[in-house]
């Protein structure tokens, strides 16, 4: 691993506005990914502050260890376990604040040898930690092609996902794909039509990703989970990359900050038609990167930042 990687986090200004910090208050960073946002958190909490943060990563893990800070704790952790952590720790309806960056992170798509990038040859892995879980490769080679088809359709919007996930079963019948540049020249020579602003296997990569580390199963579970850990007027900032991602965030957010619809003439007690009627959640904001930040780091091209606060 290259540690002079460099790694630009997204919106990181807006992020930490949006938190609105209290100094002594308790965070989590779900996503420490290269430690951009914790970093720029810490510098915001007083001295009796607390920040714990989470990555599945090991990388993550590594880089998080040299902080030196006893404000600070890191964890090995996906964010779908956030609550049973928050439980261990005795925070439960304390903290001030949770941030979500849904990227994959720079350490992650600039090492050729974690097998994220279709720009750059490695082996073909996907896994945010290489030490669980099935890689890209193995996949591949296991599943019959309506299977990766679906994998590409639902979680790229793949167009040409059939013509792609045949192509790959028949190569994978001769030899194993076993590379990042074995595919992606499979995927080019798939499709028939070329957009020129992107890469052919850009939806297929982002597939396969989704699908192998279970993404958008994580990101259902952690939302949820943080209905319970926020305390009152505490606050949840998402950074989402992409539409099935948004999608989820904005879902969450609509459906916690409405009443509940009971059908009329429907039996129900008035404590239990109030408890009903008491929405969970208020939505703050939806922010765009300006065009400095995405003149200056590409990838902030499609983010958008969600912001909701707990009700009193």
């Amino acid at each position: 691993m290259n540690r002079t990687l460099k790694h630009i986090p997204v919106m990181k200004k807006e992020l930490i506005q949006s938190l609105k910090i209290h100094k002594n208050g308790i965070y989590i960073d779900s996503t420490f990914g290269a430690g951009g946002h914790s970093n720029e958190i810490l510098k915001n909490l007083g001295k009796n502050g607390k920040l714990y943060s989470l990555d599945r990563d090991p990388i993550s893990i590594s880089i998080g260890k040299n902080i030196k800070d006893s404000r600070f704790h890191i964890i090995h952790e996906r964010f779908s376990n956030l609550l049973n952590y928050a439980k261990n720790e005795k925070i439960i309806g304390k903290v001030n604040g949770i941030i979500f960056d849904l990227g994959v992170s720079s350490i992650q798509i600039d090492d050729h040898k974690r097998g994220f990038s279709f720009k750059k040859n490695g082996p073909l892995d996907m896994r945010m930690n290489p030490n669980h879980g099935i890689s890209a490769s193995d996949w591949l080679f296991k599943s019959d092609i309506k299977t990766i088809a679906l994998v590409l359709k639902n979680f790229g919007e793949e167009f040409f996902s059939k013509k792609i996930a045949f192509a790959i079963k028949n190569r994978n019948k001769i030899q194993k794909i076993t590379s990042t540049k074995e595919l992606s020249d499979i995927i080019k020579k798939s499709i028939p039509m070329k957009n020129k602003f992107k890469h052919p296997a850009k939806r297929t990569f982002q597939a396969i990703r989704i699908y192998i580390n279970k993404e958008l199963e994580e990101i259902k579970k952690a939302l949820d989970s943080t209905l319970e850990i926020l305390k009152p007027g505490g606050r949840i900032s998402v950074i989402s990359f992409h539409s099935l991602e948004d999608r989820i965030v904005k879902q969450f957010m609509i459906k916690n900050s409405r009443r509940a619809i009971v059908p009329y003439g429907m039996p129900i007690t008035e404590e239990k038609l109030n408890k009903l009627n008491e929405s969970k959640l208020k939505i703050i904001s939806r922010i765009l990167p300006t065009k400095n930040e995405i003149k200056n780091n590409p990838r902030a091209r499609s983010s958008i930042l969600r912001t909701a606060e707990k009700k009193e």
